[in-house]
């Protein structure tokens, strides 16, 4: 049985290695059962995003959802049958995550199946939450935390993060005929949908990604601010992933915004620099 849990915890840390995610380079500063906590959480976001983007059609992708909605269900029921949440189950009791996030999270994967177009700020501040805040809000869980606004920042780190993800790959998007930009946001600065399909890179492009720059920011500093001090040693990870994307962040500032011809791209070395600064200055307190 022991053999068994140790097979399931290296499959969801190999998918999680694999995906040559931001979010590997944060998880060292765990402790072993921590880090294996994240490794099976995000192996199985993992699994839900490849229902979307390599499912035949919407229909099919829409059922996988139904049966991992199912699934999670009836893991919370104690009764697991995919090797995820077989692997997952143990962690949710140890950490005592709620199952409304996991649901909630499906849903804001299903948004990719219905909706390809954001009017305002507002709708797409709701996928954020479902796709990126939800995710960090069970981290926190994992992360154990005193003080319950530590839930705000993780809200609000989970929106900052998603907004920069936005910027970085604005180009994939629009080849899969994916517009996240708010169109309230294009027609303010008098970009359309048809420039951004076809990577028009011009001053008004360059006025509205300094917004969008603008807003992102503002969620890391609000993250920031809502860190309660007892906490910032606890979320320590969830820290090295705001400054690897603070840093990104910075990367698309510096090619003036240019993704279309510059997409934003860390070393792995910078990476784990970057982390483990951070780690240093957690651990310093300063």
């Amino acid at each position: 049985m022991v053999q068994h849990e140790t097979n399931l915890s290296e499959q969801s840390r190999r998918i999680t290695k694999k995906s040559n995610s931001n979010f590997y380079y944060s998880f060292f500063s765990l402790p072993s059962d921590k880090r294996k906590a994240l490794y099976a959480i995000y192996a199985l976001c993992r699994c839900l995003d490849d229902v979307v983007d390599k499912s035949a059609n919407r229909l099919e992708a829409s059922e996988a959802l139904l049966k991992w909605t199912t699934e999670i269900i009836n893991m919370y029921k104690g009764k697991p049958s995919h090797p995820l949440t077989i692997d997952l189950k143990s962690y949710i009791d140890k950490y005592s995550i709620p199952q409304k996030y996991f649901l909630e999270l499906i849903k804001g994967v299903e948004m990719d199946l219905t909706k390809d177009r954001y009017g305002t700020f507002d709708e797409l501040h709701k996928y954020c939450y479902r796709v990126a805040s939800i995710v960090g809000l069970i981290c926190a869980e994992v992360f154990g935390y005193h003080n319950a606004t530590t839930l705000g920042y993780a809200v609000d780190l989970g929106i900052a993060l998603q907004l920069t993800n936005i910027m970085r790959d604005i180009k994939a998007d629009t080849l899969n005929g994916r517009i996240y930009l708010p169109l309230e946001d294009l027609k303010k600065f008098g970009y359309t949908e048809e420039d951004l399909l076809s990577s028009t890179y011009n001053q008004a492009f360059v006025e509205l990604m300094r917004f969008e720059a603008e807003r992102a920011r503002s969620y890391y500093k609000r993250a920031v601010e809502t860190l309660p001090k007892e906490d910032q040693r606890a979320m320590v990870a969830a820290e090295i992933m705001r400054a690897i994307y603070s840093r990104l962040l910075q990367e698309i500032e510096s090619a003036n915004y240019d993704v279309f011809a510059h997409p934003p791209k860390l070393s792995k070395l910078q990476k784990i620099l970057i982390a483990l600064k951070t780690w240093v200055k957690n651990r310093l307190g300063t």
